[in-house]
């Protein structure tokens, strides 16, 4: 498919012809981000969403004290700046982690698909209702689980996100985060986990070879990450029918 955004909403259901041309339309121009641009910053005045086309982005805010809290990690077919919908300016920052494109929608052809495709109006609702509940997820990891399991958790949701682009990923792969941002993402300083790090390959849970992690042992991953698979709950038999 030529639009990321009919990929990532094609893992849901299958599309119509005309849902696909639809998404396809959205995704005409391309802008072109180095690693460490910021697309948008926290307070930014909001005009427009954005597809992630290539590579690897996240969102983050400041907090009072200066640190840093990465709230989600943006992987090809992710929308970014959905509160454009709703707010005038930008609640986050958005930012490559790698060499990235993204594809700019303005709001308005928004607002054609969704006249014209209800079916892409409900899914779009989807996609934003699986956002909050992973974010919710990790709310609660935060607040009230172990740093190893935080660290086993965004392990396990980084490998799920690039199985989900590329179905040859397995049990290894290329993580593409620094300890600084895992620890930005989870609540923990680098050296916290560097140490949680550790202790998972000396627990048999995982191995790392430079950047390529590989789960040695995943059902006891899940385990310390008390992870919960969400995905089999997913139910949308409720979707109106596709045009």
């Amino acid at each position: 498919m030529a639009s990321c955004l009919a990929a990532r909403v094609g893992e849901l259901i299958d599309l119509s012809e005309s849902e696909t041309a639809a998404l396809d339309r959205l995704e005409q121009r391309e802008r072109q981000l180095r690693r460490g641009a910021v697309l948008l910053r926290e307070h930014d005045r909001l005009s427009e969403l954005f597809v992630v086309k290539r590579g690897t982005m996240m969102s983050y805010v400041i907090l009072p004290d200066g640190s840093r809290q990465i709230l989600r990690f943006l992987f090809p077919g992710d929308l970014i700046a959905m509160a454009s919908l709703v707010y005038r300016s930008s609640p986050e920052t958005v930012m490559a982690l790698t060499e990235c494109a993204v594809a700019p929608l303005e709001r308005g052809l928004i607002a054609e698909v969704i006249g014209q495709h209800p079916r892409l109006a409900a899914l779009l609702i989807a996609l934003d209702q699986m956002e909050r509940v992973a974010l919710t997820d990790r709310l609660a990891g935060l607040g009230r689980t172990s740093a190893k399991a935080r660290v086993a958790a965004l392990l396990i949701e980084i490998r799920n996100r690039l199985r989900v682009r590329d179905g040859r990923v397995d049990d290894a792969f290329v993580l593409g985060l620094t300890q600084e941002e895992i620890g930005d993402a989870t609540g923990l300083t680098a050296v916290h986990v560097n140490r949680m790090l550790r202790q998972l390959e000396d627990e048999g849970l995982i191995a790392r070879d430079g950047g390529r992690f590989t789960f040695v042992n995943e059902n006891g991953l899940m385990r310390a990450a008390n992870h919960v698979e969400r995905g089999a709950g997913v139910d949308l038999a409720w979707l109106p029918a596709g045009r």
